[in-house]
């Protein structure tokens, strides 16, 4: 097998110094000088022996956050909330998913040519190509002039405007297209090990990335969860586990905590801590919106499904307290940015924010809430797709603006096995059918 260069040891060590200093361990210079050595003589199996003492450290005794793995300790270390309500049964079940569907759909072509962009940058592309403030796709052009400082070039010209004409094949849809599938062949009770083993089944191991990707080939290797989100896995707090969160939360409209529980056995296959805790969230916040018409309200009830002193928790109350305390949707960018910046563009923290800044600032309209949460940069096809998975689950199909989901034609390409071309009626209509309402 071909390792890509930042799946190799001498890549993925350095990563993980960065994840272990993240989760509170202090690495003596003298181990790092160790690591340095060992990378300017090739020396591998010295690298592999340096990364197997960076896991072995244990946070500092003084590390503020209480971070736990295992779904018992979690539970015991979340707030209140409200743990499981019937939904009214006027409510269009399938309306609320379809629009879930499309809406992340429509989030995700939004943000994806502008993927890993930072947020100046997307401003001064819009700016040339005159096209702020944004209330469409984005536009195609070929970047920016010959000369300019930064050079740019839009990542997929088949999701910006005039030219689409179906949801192109992206793993933000991927995983929520292979959790539909696992709960069709598994049921609501399905296990991490069956979870996994569909995602090796059904999904190219090139077409998934940084923990997706070590997990992947630790079950390949027989190394079964949550063991496979460890073993050699520095990506285990990345973004990952977030953008599968959307169906758990789909088929539990009410249901918070089984949301939660559902992403955990998905999510402790690849992730740890926060990067676990932001897939829960998600999930539960999705089920939540059946029990509020307040997205602030919503957000907290997410927040009671993982632990209270965790970064992630910690990183959206601040949000929430910005967005109420500023008017204009970039100051609060600029707090997250300032606090949580030093994380990677796709780490599960800064994004997390990102996505609950857009909803807040967003007011409950569909538009403005994935146009503000993609303006914010990062992992912007990610944040998108799951700003607009939430406001179409809330708002439902018959209430999104033609103008963003009509483009797909009912049509979502995957490469999801047996899923390669979709239809977004009939993934709702599956979806609906495994919806638990009481």
């Amino acid at each position: 097998m071909m390792l890509s260069s930042w799946e190799k040891i001498e890549a993925i060590i350095g990563f993980e110094i960065e994840q272990r200093r993240q989760e509170g361990c202090v690495i003596v210079p003298s181990l790092v000088m160790a690591i340095d050595a060992a990378k300017s003589t090739g020396d591998t199996n010295a690298l592999w022996d340096l990364m197997q003492q960076l896991s072995e450290l244990q946070p500092e005794p003084s590390f503020p956050y209480h971070e736990p793995n295992d779904l018992d300790e979690i539970r015991a270390s979340r707030p209140d909330g409200p743990r499981h309500s019937s939904i009214r049964s006027d409510v269009d079940l399938f309306d609320h998913i379809h629009g879930a569907w499309l809406g992340r759909a429509a989030g995700c072509a939004l943000g994806k040519p502008v993927e890993k962009w930072p947020k100046q940058t997307i401003e001064n592309y819009l700016h040339y190509y005159d096209a702020l403030p944004l209330d469409d796709y984005f536009p195609s052009g070929k970047g920016f002039p010959e000369g300019h400082p930064i050079e740019f070039v839009l990542e997929s010209s088949d999701c910006t405007r005039g030219h689409i004409s179906f949801m192109a094949r992206d793993d933000d849809m991927d995983f929520t297209v292979l959790g539909l599938a696992a709960l069709e062949q598994y049921g609501h009770d399905c296990s991490a090990e069956e979870i996994g083993h569909n995602l090796i089944s059904r999904l190219p191991y090139n077409l998934v990335y940084t923990a997706e990707r070590m997990a992947y080939r630790n079950l390949v290797l027989g190394i079964v969860p949550p063991d496979s989100a460890l073993r050699d896995n520095p990506f285990r707090e990345y973004i990952g586990a977030q953008i599968r969160a959307d169906i758990w939360g789909y088929v539990t409209p009410g249901q918070p905590e089984r949301a939660a529980e559902l992403a955990y056995r998905d999510a402790c296959i690849s992730h740890v801590k926060n990067g676990l805790y932001s897939e829960m969230f998600f999930a539960a916040l999705l089920a939540a919106t059946f029990l509020t018409d307040k997205m602030h309200e919503a957000v907290s009830i997410g927040l009671s499904e993982i632990p209270e002193n965790c970064r992630l928790a910690e990183a959206l109350r601040n949000t929430l307290i910005w967005s109420q305390k500023y008017s204009d949707w970039q100051q609060t960018w600029l707090k997250i940015d300032e606090l949580y910046g030093h994380y990677s563009s796709v780490h599960s923290i800064n994004n997390a924010a990102l996505v609950v800044m857009g909803l807040i600032y967003g007011s409950q309209n569909f538009e403005k809430t994935i146009v503000t949460t993609v303006l914010g940069g990062l992992d912007a096809d990610c944040n998108g797709a799951t700003a607009g998975s939430v406001m179409g689950m809330k708002l439902g199909a018959k209430a999104l603006p033609d103008k963003w989901v009509s483009v797909f034609n009912d049509c979502l390409n995957s490469a999801v096995l047996d899923h390669q071309q979709c239809s977004f009626a009939d993934l709702a209509r599956r979806t609906s059918q495994l919806a638990r309402k009481d």
